[in-house]
């Protein structure tokens, strides 16, 4: 028993991807890229997705440096963390998908489908979604 627990541990420590401040989500915060935004505050920033998914594809970073969501709740400020939840509610109201519904996903690590070190949010809508995963 405590040698899963050890090993648990060890890769909860090694999962999360190292963060890289040239990635692409850093690079629009500096104004290196540009993007069609949303939705701004002093702790995040929102902007559509340039390969959307739905009719409604926003992504929503914080500004601040962190890899995935365990890091950024384990790091973030509460005034960070409540920024980034209702700046998803700013981006629903703002792209008119609040009434009908949307959806939030957040990929985390390999397994995950992350893609980028940069914790994001995605906000889908515009259409009748349907089952987030099949059934395994």
């Amino acid at each position: 028993m405590a040698a899963e627990i050890r090993t648990i541990s060890e890769k909860r420590t090694t999962k999360a991807m190292a963060y890289d401040p040239a990635n692409v989500f850093a690079r629009i915060l500096r104004g290196e890229i540009p993007c069609k935004k949303v939705y701004e505050d002093a702790h995040t920033l929102a902007f559509h997705d340039v390969a959307p998914q739905a009719p409604v594809h926003v992504l929503v970073i914080p500004k601040g440096a962190y890899t995935d969501f365990d890091d950024f709740t384990a790091r973030a400020s509460e005034r960070e963390i409540a920024a980034l939840h209702r700046a998803v509610t700013r981006v629903a109201e703002i792209t008119g998908i609040s009434g009908p519904g949307y959806r939030v996903l957040c990929n985390v690590g390999a397994n995950g489908g992350q893609e980028v070190p940069h914790v994001h949010l995605h906000v889908f809508g515009g259409r009748r979604l349907g089952r987030m995963l099949h059934s395994a």
